[in-house]
């Protein structure tokens, strides 16, 4: 049915979500994806840094990006200053280094209420595109289009979707945990 492969797309698309943002979370390796998030005004238009030059890691707790437009030197400064990095950017005229710290354990600890404060509202999401899912057959059984045995049937593959997805919300965020806490 429609309805079960819609919610089970849209659960797909949460957990996306949630490791994408997870990605921008720092785990005491430089990683490009950090900066996907921070967007400078380029020519009117905000864009991402990632997209205005290259970026690299020539050590473990090194970025190097080299900017195509030498002349947006300054405001991806500014941008990376501005953003919850916690880093100033070092410019020597040519590429802007990023030199990552260790992590001390009180910054870890703070990382991991983030990653757990966004998987609880993945679970949320999760939970609700369920009921959103529910409400649907419900719909569809009180216009006759579904019987009694049909309803139950649906909500019971809702739910399975909804555990398996939760599971996997649970597992991805326990990873990212034990990955900050050993680095």
């Amino acid at each position: 049915m429609d309805i079960i492969d819609n919610a089970a797309e849209r659960m797909g698309k949460t957990i996306s979500v949630l490791k994408r943002d997870l990605g921008t979370l720092r785990a005491g390796r430089a990683n490009a994806q950090l900066l996907e998030r921070i967007t400078v005004d380029y020519y009117g238009t905000a864009t991402p840094i990632t997209q205005i030059g290259n970026i690299s890691s020539p050590e473990p707790r090194l970025l190097v990006i080299s900017l195509w437009d030498p002349s947006m030197m300054s405001a991806v400064e500014k941008a990376i200053q501005k953003s919850d990095l916690g880093i100033n950017p070092a410019n020597d005229g040519k590429l802007i280094r990023l030199m990552f710290p260790e992590l001390t354990e009180e910054r870890r600890k703070e990382l991991v209420k983030i990653i757990r404060k966004k998987g609880e509202e993945a679970r949320v999401a999760v939970r609700a595109i369920r009921r959103d899912a529910n409400d649907q057959i419900k719909k569809s059984r009180k216009d006759g289009e579904l019987t009694e045995d049909d309803q139950k049937q649906f909500e019971d593959r809702a739910q399975k979707i909804t555990d398996q997805h939760i599971k996997d919300i649970d597992r991805i965020i326990a990873d990212k945990e034990k990955e900050i806490m050993e680095v």
